[in-house]
């Protein structure tokens, strides 16, 4: 589904109102309001003579240290015909230096405990890794690697060039609205900026680049003076000085360096135009409107970031009442994005049949004009001003999140005080200035309108009339093509530093007046908490008939209490800087709060309402069950999302596990609301409640707001029923193919049944499922991404479950090569079981694992789902802190034996959905028996999977 992508700045401190909702869904702005605030980020910047910016971010709360190198290289600086090239460099620039092997880089962090990664957006590109404090050393000396000894040779560039490709199978050409997300705005929205080519480039612009354009980029491009380096964490700032002149200083400014500037504006579009576009695999028609936007640092840039805000932000907002609540509309979305030169806006609906555009367009228009025109409340602008200073404080929990939020602002503005400097304009918004922006960006003069429907894939339906303009070419490589050095001539990494004494986490339980089970966490000492609120009742409860009730009522809880609607509660939560939302799991419902500390008590009797007494008013029933329909017809246009609704069914079959947490298309229709009526008196119960509370509140504080909220709720009637054996028998294995034939790449997913939670299996397989598939240094991802270039990633996990589990494997690729994909799967699942693990192999993922499990811990939301997780498991919240423990106790007999028990190819039921016609011959050379079924007769609520349960096999043509 087509996200609601933001882009507000930060800092400094908003003004939350705490008054009761009045009627027209906003909280009254004259009466006193509470005053909240963000803790500034507080750093320290200097600059090498090469140009080299540095800034630092010392906390010596964490035990982790993050390394990010931000280089001012973004998509807009692709040459001529190399459209993604920015993006296919980043990949390459992780990959091998003189001293790195190819990716040596994925071991070497992920083998201490850490994780690493890298990204490529408009402005910018950066790498970054987080790893335990004492390998501060280690990660700056890869930087250094990498800036100054890369290899880019043939076997990087085409391997790289591969996997990018598979990327933009997976992440454009796969899902249902890929292609309007990634190449109809940006092409519309821009004439003649750079900006309006796809930042993931295109197939044909990837398969026309060479060796040498990729050398000619990085000469031209990548050096210390195009670059700024920040480090976050426990660590000494003398000391970085010192490991920073070590590693950096000598590194000369580029040789060849090209202008990074610029210098062309968009000129004002004065007339506008309609495209209807076409794509395969849409489900749902969409209708909407893109213009051109001003930089980020244009002075109607913060009023603009407010309007986006203000049209989508949080659930009472200005689209959403216009369009989802009044039935028009599955989703609305608006988008400010603003680039360093230039920006774009947009505003669409996604709809549920082509019949019902012309309203819904309408409606979007309407919208949009009454903001152009009407003076919006100052009680939506407090709304907006607190939602933007509580994701403020969410983003700013952790040091690493501090870091990137300073480094967005840098790349984007050229300012490291931009995240600051940004909220101090946002909270200087007047309703003027928004109705201002609005009438001049949003002017249907200047607009290029679109529908987005399905047909074929054709560029010309939404190609944009101004000629393409030639862009930069770059200077020829001058430099000679480096090599890994042979292993007796490198450079070893550095080792460890000192390990950093961190204070380690104090659990504190308590009890409510009734019985309810609390634990208490203090995670920092930003000012916001999480309260996350566990009942029995998940999708294992669901009747198969009515599968998707459990969600729906965690779902819609927040749409009604006696004497509030669903308008009166988003705009009291959002007053005080909270959210809230529910959601159904296989064993259980959690809701979750979070709100700034100052607001948590308000927010919480709030929240209580809700859960002791939600309405589901029929009005909000009726069209939001409309929604979950439309929604699952989107999901089951995409190969990824179908893959794994096809093997929950065929791996549970009947059993409760089976039952499909989002519904069918048929238990959608036969749920009413006296269901989730039902279903709420029956497992929202506080003696089957348990809740975590964490963040930057102490235990006693936290305990008391709980107490407020739930201490005297009492019901007479005993909880409902779980069913306790939820998994049921092992059912049959099976090689299915869903048949797509519009699908963009193939999903192929191996499964095998897991063990439960509690079993004394589960560490043993989970020790050895992080060798097959977790994460980028597993053999899975080493196998299929990396020698292969097969697809953009290849993994393996299992859930947390009371009963068994399923162990997947899971890649999407190209369609021609889904049987290669499955047959590399049963190969290491094969490997996994004969070949014994190794005891340094698994002390490597034992750090990787307990480092994963480390970093959740540190924000609130990341421990209150650790916590939440066991609990719903029946084990005690101690358990988060013994992960570490339980790991080492797992030995390498135990391990193996595991993964021989478990991860058998013989017990691996096979799915993959795709075009059938690109692989199933040479699937049957694998697997013979193979049940093909067509993706539109698929059924979610039958063990068959087929709509007619004794159709027999049919093959693609």
């Amino acid at each position: 589904m087509i996200r609601k992508a933001l882009l507000l700045g930060a800092a400094a401190a908003a003004i939350a109102a705490t008054t009761p909702a009045l009627a027209d869904g906003h909280a009254h702005s004259e009466t006193m309001q509470a005053q909240l605030s963000a803790p500034e980020i507080e750093y320290t910047m200097w600059t090498l003579d090469n140009g080299l910016d540095v800034i630092a971010l010392p906390d010596s709360g964490t035990s982790t240290v993050t390394t990010s190198l931000w280089y001012d290289i973004g998509s807009k600086l692709d040459p001529e015909g190399r459209s993604g090239f920015a993006h296919l460099f980043e990949h390459i620039l992780s990959r091998k230096t003189e001293n790195m092997p190819y990716n040596m880089i994925y071991g070497l962090t992920a083998d201490i405990g850490g994780t690493r990664n890298a990204s490529n957006w408009v402005d910018r590109t950066n790498y970054y890794e987080i790893v335990p404090a004492q390998y501060l050393e280690t990660m700056l000396w890869t930087h250094r690697e990498r800036m100054a000894k890369v290899v880019v040779d043939d076997e990087v560039f085409e391997t790289e060039r591969g996997v990018v490709k598979e990327e933009l199978r997976q992440r454009v050409l796969a899902p249902p609205y890929g292609r309007l997300q990634r190449f109809v705005l940006a092409e519309n929205a821009f004439d003649i900026m750079p900006h309006r080519r796809p930042g993931i480039g295109s197939i044909e612009d990837l398969d026309g680049a060479t060796l040498d354009d990729a050398r000619a980029f990085y000469e031209a491009y990548y050096g210390p003076d195009t670059a700024t380096l920040i480090v976050a964490g426990n660590f000494e700032l003398a000391r970085l000085r010192s490991l920073v002149d070590q590693y950096f200083a000598d590194i000369p400014p580029r040789a060849n360096p090209v202008d990074l500037a610029i210098t062309q504006r968009e000129p004002e579009r004065t007339q506008p135009r309609v495209v209807n576009a076409t794509a395969p695999n849409v489900p749902l028609p969409v209708v909407g409107a893109v213009w051109k936007g001003p930089p980020t640092t244009d002075p109607d840039a913060a009023a603009l970031e407010m309007l986006e805000a203000l049209l989508v932000r949080g659930d009472n907002n200005r689209l959403d009442s216009a369009l989802v609540r009044s039935g028009q509309a599955v989703q609305a979305a608006a988008n400010v994005q603003l680039f360093r030169e230039a920006g774009q806006i947009s505003a669409y609906a996604v709809v549920s049949n082509p019949e019902a555009m012309d309203q819904a367009s309408a409606t979007l228009d309407a919208a949009l004009e009454r903001i152009r025109t009407q003076p919006v409340s100052e009680a939506e602008l407090a709304e907006a001003r607190n939602e933007i200073i509580a994701s403020t404080l969410r983003r700013r929990e952790t040091a690493r999140g501090r870091a990137f939020e300073l480094g967005e602002a840098l790349v984007s503005s050229g300012d490291p005080d931009f995240a600051d400097t940004r909220l101090n304009q946002l909270l200087e918004v007047t309703a003027d200035d928004v109705m201002r922006v609005a009438a001049k960006y949003l002017d249907p003069q200047k607009r290029v309108a679109f529908t987005y429907t399905a047909g074929d894939d054709d560029p010309s339906t939404y190609a944009n009339p101004v000629p393409m303009p030639e862009y930069r070419t770059l200077p020829a490589a001058a430099g000679e093509i480096r090599q890994v050095l042979p292993e007796d001539q490198r450079m070893a990494p550095p080792g460890p530093g000192d390990v950093p004494v961190v204070a380690a986490l104090e659990i504190v339980e308590g009890t409510l007046s009734n019985g309810i089970k609390v634990v208490a966490v203090q995670t920092g000492d930003v000012p916001i908490a999480t309260v996350t609120m566990l009942v029995p009742g998940g999708s294992k409860t669901d009747p198969r008939a009515k599968a998707g009730v459990a969600q729906m009522a965690a779902g819609l809880a927040d749409k009604g209490i006696e004497g509030m609607d669903e308008v009166a509660i988003a705009a009291r939560f959002e007053s005080l800087g909270a959210s809230f939302g529910g959601g159904a799991g296989s064993d259980g419902t959690s809701f979750s709060l979070t709100a700034p500390v100052a607001t948590l008590a308000d927010a919480g009797a709030l929240a209580a309402q809700i859960i002791r007494g939600a309405t589901y008013p029929e009005d909000a029933f009726q069209r939001e069950r409309k929604r979950a329909a439309d929604g699952l017809q989107v999901s089951l246009k995409d190969p990824g999302s179908l893959s794994r609704y096809v093997v929950r069914i065929a791996m549970y079959g009947d059993a409760p596990y089976g039952s499909q947490p989002g519904g069918t298309t048929e238990s959608l229709a036969a749920i009413t609301r006296y269901d989730l009526i039902a279903h709420r008196a029956s497992y929202f119960h506080p003696d089957a409640m348990q809740i975590v509370v964490s963040g930057g509140i102490n235990p006693e504080q936290a305990i008391s707001v709980t107490e407020q909220m739930f201490g005297d709720w009492v019901v007479a009637t005993p909880p409902g029923s779980v069913p306790h054996e939820a998994a049921g028998e092992d059912q049959p294995v099976r090689t299915i193919v869903i048949d797509m034939p519009d699908a963009g790449q193939a999903a192929v997913v191996a499964a095998v049944r897991a063990p439960a939670r509690q079993s004394e299996d589960f560490f043993p397989l989970e020790l050895a499922n992080s060798v097959l598939g977790g994460g980028s240094s597993a053999r899975l991802f080493e196998e299929i991404r990396t020698k292969r270039s097969l697809s953009y990633g290849a993994y393996s996990g299992f859930a947390d479950r009371a009963d068994e589990s399923i162990l997947t494997a899971s890649a999407q690729t190209k369609n021609e090569t889904a049987d290669e994909v499955a047959q590399i799967f049963f190969d290491e699942f094969e490997r996994l079981g004969s070949e014994p693990l190794s005891d340094d192999l698994l002390n490597k993922r034992r750090l990787y694992m307990s480092g994963n499990f480390a970093r959740a811990l540190e924000s609130s939301g990341g421990f209150n789902s650790i916590v939440s997780t066991l609990q719903q498991q029946g084990l005690e919240p101690a358990e988060a802190l013994k992960f570490a423990e339980r790991l080492d106790a797992v030995d390498s007999e135990a391990a193996t034996l595991a993964a021989r028990t478990y991860v058998d190819p013989a017990k691996a039921t096979l799915v993959i959905v795709g075009d059938a016609s690109r692989f199933l011959d040479d699937l049957k050379e694998i697997l013979p028996d193979v049940e093909v079924i067509a993706a539109d007769d698929v059924d979610l609520s039958l063990a068959s999977l087929r709509k007619v349960a004794d159709e027999a096999s049919t093959e693609a043509e």
